[in-house]
């Protein structure tokens, strides 16, 4: 009996290229080659008569390869070798010509022994003209020979494809070096006659209420589908069935977060009245909603677990110290986890003064303490807040990695806050929460806005509250693009408004790619555009040519800046040089802050009204939209500037046209989305090693992801054990015991 669960070489037998399958495609199961799926289909149907050619016409035909050649040039972008492979297709009417480019010769060495002179099959494409030759470009292709065996080897001429085999839409699957789509075609034609049970993971009570068709029904129709509806069926089902699985591990966990016992913090001082009291101005409607919305999750005999995001601005460090004083008044205390020591101590000076005579213990003894711990401090600065947060004087602590230490102890944690969660893995957050005598309530904060699919994916067995209103006196920040490739003449302009700005009295931030010649600040990678194999396409620049901070600031106080006082910036000063620089600034005794993204989040100056971003080009949607975000945010409108020298036309003017085009965070985290491979949405220090989904597209399959997750918590309220759902029960039990669970972890 073969199952899907049979090793592949059940069904590939003595094939000489089961190596092919079993290393080159990954694929160790039968149930692996099943769902190895076709990425594409060609629509077959309809073979073109080449007896009249057309400029434009759409070409399906049968023909033979009669001559093929590589050509060496060199490539007038890069100036590098590159290599061609010329080829001439006989037909049943004029020849085509056929060209295919690729970047290193082994491939195309490759293509020629795969499109050697002989080698008969279907070539779809777009023909074309060209100095009296026909052309056809960017064919698709399914080959009926095995051109790496040679004419002699008859056993391969007997096993190659023939053109009755050629179905209507032919299937043209995910392949490796020396593997053709028909081959695989084979392959799989025939574990589907021989597999005898194919478990159903999809119940059918929730088949039918969602029309999602059967499992076996589902490889048949989407290895050797009939027509597109059955192709689309196919793939609804695949999709239906990840999103059903993922959401049910999610729903699970968020049943088991309400079965953990934690303690209820409903208050029983008056700290958090006493701060509302204080504060000079009304809270948002969206800081009202989602602060009573914490507040009911910190009453609750279970630890909260919310992912709280908003735009830049939004005012979610206050949401955060409001549910920090409302545990700090049941007798518990809260840390803050940030990233970085720039934002660490950016939360610490702006949380102190928000509290005012509040912190420290407060005049008269009636407020609470607020300590800092970083890694940068000596163990002397250090011995002192930890003294008090083990004995319960002081009620917050803000810090970096420093609060994972050992030696940090407290006398009752009672909530965790983490800022700019995606930068902390699960295990840093563990770390953190493992210190509470009971499991503490978490509160999880980001500033990059997140698509909703993609929170019901990522983040489903949290709560998620939004901040969608910024609170009164942020002005609008105009951001326009400075294209230096069709307009190098602008550079001097954008120096010019920083003087201008400057004029004003305000102060401005210049931000950079690099610390220093090709020295990247830490954790910073180049939004470069990538071929599938993940080599750089056509870099704007080469890394040594980029701007640099040191050198940036040599040259503006030497330069169109020189007269005004400019600081620098970065991850490799030492601490208290970063400290003493960032409160220069933000006391107005510096003009121009060159910098890296250390300023990304967490610094308010309320005095910067403009910024200009060097090499924008290196920087990612979220990551310009967060970099803006430090200017107008004390009333005043603010300016940002987008320096590239990328041309028009290219992927990365598309992600500047979009920053530029708008400033809603929400709708640029759907373009993020949607320019960036869908596997980069999870991240490794979210995910583990399983930092892609294989069916699903959060985007597109929105309303499939929407679905699952009502059949999932269905399924699960009338029967948690899922006993009606063996397949299910037991495909969710293994990703749970999985290191696969890790990237659904998020508590």
């Amino acid at each position: 009996m073969i199952a899907l669960d049979s090793p592949v070489a059940a069904v590939l037998g003595a094939n000489k290229k089961a190596e092919k399958f079993t290393k080159g495609l990954g694929l160790q199961t039968v149930g692996d080659l099943l769902r190895h799926f076709p990425r594409r289909y060609l629509n077959t149907a309809d073979l073109t008569k080449v007896d009249q050619l057309h400029d434009g016409d759409f070409l399906t035909v049968v023909g033979e390869i009669v001559d093929s050649r590589i050509k060496d040039y060199t490539d007038r972008r890069t100036g590098r070798g590159a290599s061609r492979l010329e080829t001439t297709l006989a037909t049943d009417g004029p020849q085509l010509q056929m060209t295919f480019f690729a970047k290193k010769r082994h491939v195309t060495e490759w293509q020629a022994r795969r499109l050697a002179p002989g080698t008969r099959g279907v070539f779809m494409g777009k023909v074309g003209s060209f100095r009296g030759t026909w052309q056809l470009t960017n064919p698709q292709l399914v080959l009926f020979g095995d051109a790496d065996a040679g004419d002699a080897d008859a056993e391969a001429a007997e096993a190659a494809m023939t053109i009755e085999e050629l179905t209507a839409l032919f299937p043209i699957y995910p392949l490796t070096a020396g593997l053709e789509s028909w081959e695989v075609m084979r392959a799989v034609r025939f574990a589907r006659a021989v597999v005898e049970d194919v478990p159903e993971v999809v119940p059918e009570s929730v088949r039918s209420a969602y029309d999602v068709v059967g499992a076996r029904q589902a490889f048949d129709w989407v290895h050797a589908p009939e027509d597109w509806a059955q192709v689309k069926a196919a793939q609804r089902r695949f999709r239906f069935e990840e999103a059903l699985v993922l959401q049910t591990v999610l729903a699970r966990r968020r049943q088991f977060a309400r079965t953990i016992g934690a303690a209820p913090r409903t208050g029983g001082g008056d700290l958090l009245e006493r701060f509302d009291a204080t504060l000079p101005f009304t809270l948002t409607e969206g800081q009202r909603t989602v602060g009573e919305q914490v507040e009911r999750d910190l009453a609750q005999p279970h630890p909260m677990n919310r992912l709280l995001q908003g735009e830049v601005g939004s005012g979610k460090t206050l949401v955060a110290l409001r549910a920090m004083l409302r545990v700090v008044d049941s007798g518990g205390q809260a840390a803050l986890l940030a990233p970085t020591e720039v934002l660490a101590q950016q939360h610490y000076r702006s949380i102190t003064a928000m509290l005012g005579d509040l912190a420290g213990g407060g005049l008269f003894g009636e407020g609470t303490g607020v300590e800092l711990l970083t890694g940068s401090m000596t163990k002397t600065q250090r011995t002192g807040p930890l003294s008090r947060l083990v004995t319960g004087e002081s009620g917050i602590v803000i810090g970096t990695h420093a609060l994972l230490e050992d030696q940090v102890q407290f006398f009752d944690l009672g909530l965790v806050v983490v800022d700019e969660q995606h930068r902390f893995g699960v295990e840093q957050r563990a770390a953190l929460t493992d210190k509470a005598g009971t499991p503490p309530h978490v509160l999880v904060m980001t500033a990059t806005p997140i698509p909703r699919t993609v929170a019901m994916t990522v983040f489903g067995d949290l709560e998620v509250s939004t901040l969608t209103e910024l609170p009164a006196g942020r002005a609008p920040i105009q951001t326009n693009l400075v294209p230096l490739a069709e307009h190098p003449q602008w550079q001097a302009r954008v120096w010019e408004r920083v003087r201008e700005e400057v004029g004003k009295g305000h102060q401005a931030y210049v931000v950079a790619p690099r610390i220093s010649g090709d020295t990247q600040e830490q954790g910073e990678t180049d939004a470069v555009d990538r071929d599938e194999e993940g080599n750089p396409i056509s870099p704007v620049a080469a890394p040594g040519s980029l701007s640099a901070v040191v050198e940036v600031a040599e040259q503006l106080c030497s330069g169109p800046l020189g007269g005004l006082r400019v600081g620098v910036l970065h991850g490799k000063l030492p601490p208290d040089e970063k400290d003493r620089t960032m409160r220069a600034f933000a006391a107005g005794d510096l003009d121009v802050l060159v910098s890296t993204t250390v300023i990304e989040v967490g610094v308010d100056v309320a005095n910067a009204t403009a910024m200009v971003i060097l090499d924008a080009d290196r920087f990612g949607v979220s990551q310009l939209h967060q970099l803006r975000g430090r200017v107008g945010r004390g009333g005043l409108p603010g300016l940002c500037l987008l320096v590239t020298h990328a041309e028009m036309g290219s992927p990365a003017r598309e992600r500047l046209d979009a920053v530029a085009g708008t400033t809603d965070g929400f709708e640029l985290s759907q373009v993020d989305l949607e320019l960036r491979r869908e596997g980069d949405i999870l991240g490794a220090s979210q995910s583990g090693r399983f930092s892609s989904l294989q069916n699903l597209r959060v985007l597109r399959d929105e309303r499939t992801i929407v679905e699952a997750r009502t059949a999932a918590t269905t399924l699960l309220d009338a029967d948690p054990e899922l006993t009606g759902a063996p397949e299910l029960a037991r495909t969710v039990a293994e990703i749970e015991r999985t290191e696969g669970a890790q990237f659904l972890e998020r508590s």
